[in-house]
């Protein structure tokens, strides 16, 4: 499971574009082992039943038709898969662009009253030096 689904600065569920759940539900499922053994054992069976006698005797005429036109639209798969991966790390990285600067704003304002308290440090210790000299 992608821990990026639980981020709230990443758009999930309906605040997405039918397009873009369908993107996520083709790479989620295409893109898995079970996918890829599930597409075996197809072709298993798909072999095994018509090596004989069946509607698509060998060579398999028909399975490498099929074959072929998913073949022809895998790259245009990927790149969907891929553009929608791209989006994801797309608002992670404003995210984070936008914490980056609180985070430097913040540390620019410690350091400011850092500063100012070493200055004042430095007051209280020369006023306690004059005082101590002062009672002597």
């Amino acid at each position: 499971m992608s821990l990026w689904k639980f981020h709230p600065h990443v758009r999930t569920g309906q605040r997405l574009t039918r397009g873009e759940r369908a993107a996520d539900r083709m790479r989620n499922g295409m893109g898995s082992w079970p996918f890829v053994f599930g597409a075996l054992v197809f072709l298993a069976i798909w072999m095994a039943f018509n090596r004989d006698v069946g509607f698509d005797p060998y060579p398999f005429i028909l399975l490498n038709l099929v074959l072929s036109c998913i073949a022809a639209l895998q790259g245009a798969i990927l790149l969907i898969a891929a553009k929608r991966a791209d989006q994801i790390s797309a608002e992670l990285a404003v995210h984070t662009f936008e914490i980056d600067k609180e985070n430097l704003e913040l540390t620019r304002l410690i350091h400011d009253l850092t500063v100012k308290v070493e200055q004042l440090t430095r007051e209280i210790h020369a006023h306690m030096g004059a005082e101590g000299q002062v009672q002597k």
